[in-house]
């Protein structure tokens, strides 16, 4: 299992809200794709797969919050 999550988005920021997902449970994912779309209040930023695998699951929601380093999915 690979787990996808927030990364680094810049100083002093340390939560994003996930506006999007490019990719449904149970789709096929390459290494890099873009899996979902975080926004702040200052910037949008794409999310990419770190691995290749199928999306397992989502454990934060589209309108949802996550903190940087949170864990947004995983891949098997």
């Amino acid at each position: 299992m690979t787990k996808i999550v927030l990364p680094e988005l810049g100083e002093g920021i340390t939560k994003a809200t996930i506006a999007c997902w490019h990719a449904e449970v149970g789709e096929a994912l390459q290494e890099g794709q873009e899996v979902c779309e975080a926004v702040t209040d200052k910037a949008s930023f794409v999310i990419e797969a770190p691995a290749a695998g199928k999306l397992k699951s989502i454990s934060v929601d589209e309108g949802q919050e996550a903190q940087v380093g949170g864990v947004l999915g995983t891949i098997e």
